[in-house]
């Protein structure tokens, strides 16, 4: 994966750990919104956006002392599969469509190469830690393409 060396300019997290003063919201209220934002069909990424954009709470832990993942395993409704690794393998399906119809695409053929990468680095991080199962295997595409 490439590394960022260029630009400092992006959004900074808040440096304290404690929930701001001007959010009135208790932790009952934040894991409510996550509960039935999680039930409407949201990812954890988006709920993380409604929660930023039209509720007005910055960051989940502070406030509950959890996070948004840890509130829905909790639950029983987090994802089978860690959310970055399942839209790499959605990305890597709709890349080998692309690929049946182009044949003759060499660069995204290499873009597939790097995607299929990174799946594996991830499954194998999420292999160890737990988040996927030991057996859980990606079938590569490109092989079947070259």
């Amino acid at each position: 994966m490439p590394k960022q060396e260029k630009g400092k300019s992006h959004s900074i997290r808040p440096v304290s750990r404690r929930p701001p003063s001007w959010c009135k919201y208790e932790p009952e209220e934040v894991e409510a919104f996550i509960m039935k934002l999680a039930k409407e069909g949201h990812n954890m990424s988006s709920i993380g956006t409604v929660l930023r954009d039209q509720y007005a709470i910055p960051l989940v832990k502070p406030l509950t002392g959890k996070s948004i993942s840890q509130t829905l395993k909790e639950a029983d409704l987090a994802p089978a599969m860690p959310e970055d690794l399942a839209n790499l393998v959605k990305k890597a399906q709709r890349m080998a469509v692309h690929m049946d119809r182009n044949k003759k695409d060499s660069h995204n053929k290499r873009s597939m190469v790097m995607i299929e990468a990174k799946i594996h680095k991830l499954s194998r991080y999420y292999k160890r830690e737990g988040a996927v199962q030991k057996n859980w295997k990606y079938v590569a595409k490109i092989a079947s393409i070259t």
